[in-house]
């Protein structure tokens, strides 16, 4: 089967927003032309400048999050990363951490791993088919050495919004942390770490943020001090043999990716101007719009809230009788759609939407997705659809 030589139509940006704003690029390649020095590692006019780039875009994240102090959020290589901090860095042996079944590897992994090796106990809340948690049954599973409950903002399978207040509130009352993973979120949905009462906050750069892939971070409540996973150079304190406890150093080890926090910047800048809101009702219209059109297509079943409830820009979905790998191939090689089919790093959200025997097809809409491409993506599906059935 030949490849089209259509334009692409890129309906994957749960996994990476595609294309950057023109002002991304245009960032980055300044940084690399301008100021491309090694920040806090020397006084001269490049370091000082590329100090700057680190500085300005900890304090735009400030102002997208609702942090007071913008060295509470460290720059971390991805959302990945961030969790791995987050959860290797807070929880120690005996303690207990309560979790769901629509988590991304990136959470479950880490959780494991400390159960396995750390002596952590772990529970994770049962969710249904459209991703909705029993806050009740969250609450009931919390104990006397409950330390951290660790969520989702929205499944990157169904796109489905936890009530992360709430969670928060049950968390609070326990005397438990709470850690949310924004990385369908970050952007695209309101985040004001106090008034949600978020104490952890891990969020990637590459996706609805707009910035580069190698860019994310993580806030920190000043009154949680994690152990740093990685010791090094900092620029600080270096007559010292310990890591540094001022922030953000005392997770900042190494050299940072200072021409991708440039463009994370960039992007930052971006989504303020826009409002995460108007990103945000903006994608649910275009994921309303897919899914009628879908919901149409004989044999087709859709993943996560029903039409007309509240989701991000992610749309899965299941066709009978054609497995979920070959549909996005052919929609690839056929139609030039771009989209992500298989388990998604999700096999718990998977096994509650009952599509753990085949995975799904994930498309998903970023902020300039247009109706004309979610038409494409309609028409393509239905055309694959028919050819399965005769």
């Amino acid at each position: 089967m030949e490849q089209t030589d259509k334009p692409v139509i890129y309906l994957d940006h749960a996994a990476t927003s595609w294309p950057k704003p023109a002002s991304v690029l245009a960032a980055m390649e300044h940084s690399m032309r301008e100021e491309a020095a090694n920040p806090g590692r020397g006084g001269h006019r490049m370091a000082v400048s590329a100090g700057r780039v680190l500085v300005r875009t900890r304090m735009l994240l400030g102002r997208l999050f609702g942090v007071p102090n913008p060295s509470d959020i460290v720059f971390m290589p991805n959302t990945t990363a961030a969790l791995n901090q987050a959860i290797k860095g807070l929880l120690r042996p005996g303690d207990h951490v309560i979790s769901t079944m629509t988590e991304h590897n990136s959470v479950r992994r880490p959780l494991e791993y400390m159960r396995r090796e750390c002596g952590v106990q772990v529970d994770y809340v049962p969710a249904d088919e459209a991703g909705r948690i029993d806050l009740d049954g969250l609450s009931a599973l919390c104990r006397a050495n409950t330390r951290l409950i660790v969520c989702n903002h929205s499944s990157n399978l169904l796109g489905s919004i936890l009530p992360v207040a709430d969670i928060a509130e049950i968390a609070r009352s326990r005397g438990a942390l709470l850690l949310v993973d924004a990385a369908q979120s970050a952007g695209v949905l309101d985040i004001d770490v106090g008034r949600l009462g978020i104490d952890l906050l891990a969020f990637p750069g590459h996706k609805g943020l707009l910035g580069p892939q190698g860019t994310g971070g993580l806030y920190i409540h000043p009154s949680i001090d994690l152990l740093p996973l990685i010791h090094g150079g900092t620029g600080s304190q270096s007559e010292e043999a310990d890591q540094p406890s001022v922030r953000p150093d005392r997770y900042e080890a190494g050299t940072p990716n200072t021409v991708g926090i440039a463009g994370l910047g960039a992007g930052v800048r971006h989504v303020l101007a826009e409002g995460p809101s108007v990103i945000g009702r903006r994608e649910w219209e275009l994921t309303q719009e897919l899914m009628g059109h879908l919901s149409a297509v004989e044999g087709l079943s859709l993943l996560g809230p029903k039409p007309g409830e509240p989701r991000t820009g992610i749309v899965s979905f299941t066709l009978q009788g054609i497995d979920s790998a070959e549909i996005a191939f052919r929609l690839d090689r056929e139609y030039g759609i771009a989209v992500r089919a298989g388990y998604h790093c999700t096999p718990l959200a998977h096994r509650a939407a009952k599509t753990i025997d085949g995975g799904a097809v994930r498309s998903s809409v970023g902020f300039d997705t247009t109706g004309t491409e979610t038409e494409a993506l309609a028409q393509a599906v239905r055309e694959i659809a028919r050819s399965v059935s005769r």
